[in-house]
Order: C-alpha cells, then structure tokens, then sequence
C-alpha cells in the first residue's frame, strides 16, 4: 500500500503547528497504525530528519496511550478499537490520511502528536481511589456483590483513561472518564465509605482543569474504544446531587 499522510507538527505547546505531508511507501496491510508510523520514521531518520513524535507504551490497546485522531475520529476508523489495535487493511491504497493529536485545552500539545494528559492525572488523585482496608486478595473475594452490581462496575473499571471522549466532545467534557472512575468504585461495597466525597471532589477537580459540560449528545460513547456507556454518567449525576445536597444540610 501507498499512503499520503497529513501529519500535524508541532514543536511545543507555544509553537504554532501545521500539516505536513509525507509518503508512506510500501506499507503491509497487516500492519498495525503505530508500526506503519514507525516505518514512516524510519525513513525520517535515514533522511536526517526529524521523526514523528507519537506516544505508545503497550501496544495491546489496554494503557490508552496511543492517542491520535485520524480522519476526524479519534482512534480511526473503527469503533471500540484503539489507535495501536487499528490495522492498516481498514485504509485503501492510495488513501490520504489526516493525523492530528488530542483537541482540547486541558490536553496540551507537547510535541507533534503528543499531549500532556496529567489533568486525568489529577482527577484521579482527588478522590479516584479507596483508602479503607479491605483486607487481603481473598478477603476482598469473599464480600457478597450482587452479580448485577459486579457487571456494571466490571464494565466501568474497562476505562483506559485514553482522552478519546474528551476529543470527540465539542465541548471537550471528561464526564465520560471520571463518571466510569467514580461508578467503578461506587457500585462496589469497599468504595462505599468514601462516596460522597469522592464525587464532588473529583466533579469539582474536573471543572478546575477547565473541562467543558456534557451536553449528551453521545459522541464520547462513540469515540470510546471501550465502549464505556453513558448509564455511567447519570449514575454520577445522580450521586453528585444527592453527595451536594446532603453537604449543604
């Protein structure tokens, strides 16, 4: 396969960046995205010049790092696949493809299509976690969990924490990602104790790092390489408005 490519680059986030085009020659269909970028950089740097900087780590679509927009849709292409799970069979030869990073302010670009997601970072560390024992592994296993309850917070616990909702989002809203956070811990009984707190606290850390509102039009459900569902959302809405109204009395 031969491909254009229009690749953003960028120097930093006080840089302004454009569109570069380059060829990728000779390209396996059985590649994956990321390695079909590698080759591209291969021939950079035969060149003497700059590669593309991207970020990757596990390559299995399971840390979320592979965070790139393509065509428009963050990830690709194809739904509930990650940037480096996307192969290169779903592009046709003789394609153009337009490669950008993470759109949003709090998702600083750092270099070409790499962005500084540490905002996640702190959401997190406000409340994203339990600090009550909860024994040993078997310990843990033994607390009865309703079969109902365990699926949902199974199915929340899947984010990555990849950015892809709040790309897809006009308004740039993370509620997707911090409501799968808050609803993970909250349908279990070891994140019970610290519920209330931890939904304001990670709703108020959100709106501080300057994310937009939802405005549910469901584009971050799409973009979701996890398929996260947008229940997960009301469940926090209805637990910030019982943890606010309980604060205020």
């Amino acid at each position: 396969m031969n491909l254009t490519l229009r690749v953003w680059r960028q120097k930093n986030a006080n840089t302004p960046g454009q569109f570069v085009t380059y060829q990728a020659q000779d390209i396996s269909p059985d590649m994956s995205f990321l390695e079909m970028l590698d080759v591209v950089n291969e021939v950079l740097i035969k060149r003497g010049e700059e590669q593309i900087a991207f970020d990757h780590d596990c390559r299995e679509g399971i840390c979320g790092m592979c965070s790139l927009v393509i065509n428009g849709a963050p990830h690709g292409p194809l739904p509930h696949t990650t940037t480096c799970q996307l192969h290169m069979r779903s592009f046709k030869d003789g394609d153009t493809i337009t490669i950008e990073p993470w759109r949003a302010t709090p998702f600083p670009v750092l270099k070409d299509l790499v962005v500084d997601r540490a905002s996640f970072d702190r959401v997190i560390q406000s409340g994203g976690y339990v600090s009550v024992s909860t024994g040993g592994a078997p310990d843990a296993n033994a607390l009865p969990i309703p079969k109902d309850s365990a699926d949902k917070a199974f199915d929340a616990a899947a984010c990555i924490g990849c950015g892809a909702c709040v790309a897809a989002c006009k308004n740039a809203s993370a509620m997707l990602f911090v409501a799968a956070k808050i609803s993970h811990l909250s349908l279990l009984p070891q994140g019970k104790v610290e519920e209330e707190r931890r939904v304001l606290n990670m709703v108020a850390k959100m709106d501080e790092e300057g994310f937009g509102n939802c405005t549910n039009i469901g584009s971050c459900e799409a973009a979701c390489p996890k398929g996260i569902s947008l229940d997960n959302i009301a469940r926090m809405n209805r637990l910030y408005l019982k943890a606010l109204l309980k604060s205020n009395l």
